[in-house]
C-alpha cells in the first residue's frame, strides 16, 4: 500500500511539473511574449552599438589628435614664431580675388549667366 501511495504522489508531483513547465513555454511563445522579447533584444543591441560607436569616435579623435600634433612636429606649426620672418610669408591668396581695400573686383564678378538667355 505505501509503495502505491508513494509512486502516485511520484506520478502527481511530475505531471503537475510538466504542467507548469509546458504553461510557462506557451506563454513564452504567444506573439505578444515574442514581440516584447524582440523589442528587449532590439533594445539591447542598440545600447552594444551605441557604446562600440562611442569607443570608435573616442578612438578616432585620439589618433586623429596625435596624428595632427605629429604632423604640426614635422611641419614646424608649434614651433615659436620668428617675428623677423614673420614678415616674408605671403600675403593670403582669397585677396587675389579682392580689390585693394578687401572689396570684391567688379571685373571678376561682372559677368553673369542667365540661363533663360539661351531659349
Amino acid at each position: 500500500m505505501f509503495r502505491r501511495t508513494f509512486w502516485f504522489t511520484a506520478g502527481a508531483a511530475a505531471g503537475v511539473w510538466a504542467t507548469t513547465k509546458v504553461n510557462r513555454k506557451i506563454k513564452q511563445l504567444t506573439p505578444e511574449s515574442l514581440a516584447a522579447q524582440a523589442a528587449d533584444k532590439a533594445v539591447a543591441a542598440g545600447h552594444k552599438l551605441k557604446d562600440r560607436a562611442v569607443g570608435f569616435a573616442l578612438d578616432v579623435r585620439s589618433n586623429m589628435l596625435q596624428r595632427e600634433a605629429e604632423l604640426g612636429d614635422a611641419l614646424g606649426l608649434d614651433a615659436p614664431v620668428d617675428p623677423e620672418r614673420d614678415h616674408a610669408l605671403p600675403a593670403p591668396r582669397r585677396r587675389a580675388a579682392l580689390g585693394q581695400h578687401g572689396t570684391p573686383n567688379v571685373t571678376t564678378y561682372s559677368l553673369s549667366y542667365n540661363r533663360n538667355e539661351d531659349h
